[in-house]
């Protein structure tokens, strides 16, 4: 392109006074504040400049006035939203990590909104009128769902681990199994976290198989924790063998050693009963003798985020005087939501009705496909013959590294749009408010409805109309 083309191309463009004036005068009803339509002003004429100094610039029409404040405006209105915003999980897979895993319950939200907007007693004892412990908000209640003597809730599991270990066996040995040197999400790795805590790791057994007699030998005048660690996000299967909790326990006793377990994932109620196997329940390894058990509040528990520790008074008291105990220490609203999800599980059949987590999980496929059908119902009549919808079976994951081999029987739409890819489609759900997130397998867009919630379902069909209307062209 001559640099007189450029040139004429640059000086055409509109300042950002001539974009922020309004055509009319008036700014239009709704329109972002001040600051967003300055900012969203220069970015687009500094990415049309770009454009044109590249010698590759967009259409005349792109560059004109008219159009140039369209993307304005645009631009404007994106950068007044939260970056942090609710979308709907059409993926299938329940424990989304990176969709921020647990939905709570309706009255846990209730409590955070309350405590948020005002005063609270975090750490301030009513019936004394004494400064208080705001593990006291939980610790009766996990205390009387676990059987444990007493409890500490921190920030995340893995702030849980280090603080243990760190506490109990900074600067001695952990022994643990080969088997269970795990790495979760995120490459959190359990022997590194153990370096992080001071300790030293002593693996014991292979890969597949580990006995007692290898724990019993590891042990010496050096060791401070023997560490049992649940594999949440994988299993090894065929010629196994791994030293129960109960075996462990009795170990630990005869030789003065405490016993710590990860559980990870934070069942409180027995999932066998929704025909899920593999994921401990926390009373159970209390009741089988651990010293001191860990897991997570945002998983199975389907609660907020939070690291768990339960177990003997005596421990808990010294990893409470751990100075890193205030650096990794639960915030008022993740506690409000803990305190209310807890609570639930005093009835069970409560907590199964209430917890959004548990309910997905124990929803029967039939319900699912109900679901399914009512969104196809709502959107086939309207949708043309641009877009092709068809339900059919499939199956769900549990995700969030918990009971890894398990697949939910669910119901599918897949979605197909004439003139676009998959990528595109799921590109465009993705664009749309809300955000619909799919996944994408064999080339074909799978809405999953297990993870669609009732009240979400109006938007999935919204947004499928909108796919219909749009124009057809990949993008």
């Amino acid at each position: 392109m001559a640099d007189s083309t450029i040139q004429s191309l640059l000086r055409a463009l509109p300042s950002v006074d001539e974009l922020l004036r309004p055509p009319a005068g008036e700014p239009p009803a709704g329109a972002a504040p001040r600051w967003a339509q300055v900012a969203a002003a220069r970015e687009v004429l500094e990415e049309a400049r770009r454009a044109i100094l590249s010698g590759c610039p967009p259409s005349s029409e792109a560059l004109a006035a008219p159009a140039l404040l369209a993307a304005a405006q645009a631009r404007a209105a994106r950068l007044v939203r939260p970056s942090l915003t609710r979308v709907v999980n059409a993926t299938g897979v329940v424990l989304h990590t990176n969709l921020g895993r647990a939905p709570l319950a309706p009255c846990a939200l209730a409590l955070a909104r309350e405590t948020a907007g005002g005063y609270t007693n975090l750490e301030y004892d009513l019936p004394s009128g004494a400064r208080g412990s705001r593990q006291a908000h939980v610790e009766a209640l996990l205390c009387q769902l676990t059987g444990a003597e007493a409890s500490l809730a921190v920030n995340n599991n893995a702030a849980a681990v280090l603080l243990a270990i760190n506490t109990l066996a900074e600067g001695r040995e952990v022994v643990v199994s080969r088997g269970q040197l795990v790495e979760i999400g995120d490459s959190f790795r359990i022997p590194e976290i153990m370096r992080k805590g001071g300790a030293l790791l002593r693996e014991v057994g292979t890969t597949n198989r580990t006995t007692r007699a290898d724990y019993a030998a590891a042990i010496g005048p050096q060791t401070g924790l023997l560490l049992k660690v649940h594999p949440s996000n994988f299993r090894v299967l065929g010629f196994t063998a791994e030293v129960s909790t109960t075996e462990l326990a009795h170990l630990g006793r005869e030789r003065g050693v405490p016993v710590f377990e990860d559980v990870g994932s934070g069942a409180l109620l027995d999932f066998g009963a929704l025909g899920l196997r593999g994921e401990p329940v926390v009373a159970d390894s209390v009741r089988a003798g651990a010293d001191l058990v860990s897991f997570s509040g945002d998983k199975l528990l389907g609660g907020p985020q939070a690291g768990l520790l339960v177990g003997r008074r005596d421990l808990l008291q010294a990893i409470r005087r751990n100075p890193l105990a205030r650096a990794v220490r639960i915030d008022k609203l993740c506690l409000a939501a803990l305190e209310a999800t807890l609570r639930l599980y005093r009835d069970p059949e409560v907590a199964r009705q209430e917890v959004p987590i548990l309910r997905m999980l124990a929803e029967p496929a039939e319900a699912v496909a109900a679901r399914a059908r009512r969104i196809l119902d709502r959107v086939a009549p309207a949708a043309g013959r641009s877009l092709k919808l068809t339900q059919e079976p499939g199956t769900s994951e549990v995700g969030g590294g918990a009971l890894p081999l398990e697949a939910i029987p669910t119901a599918l739409l897949a979605v197909e749009r004439s003139g676009l890819s998959a990528a595109a489609v799921e590109a465009r759900l993705r664009a749309h408010e809300p955000p619909i997130l799919v996944r994408i397998k064999d080339d074909r867009v799978l809405i999953d409805c297990r993870t669609v919630q009732d009240d979400e379902a109006e938007a999935v069909a919204a947004a499928l109309l909108a796919l219909a209307a749009a124009p057809g062209e990949n993008r």
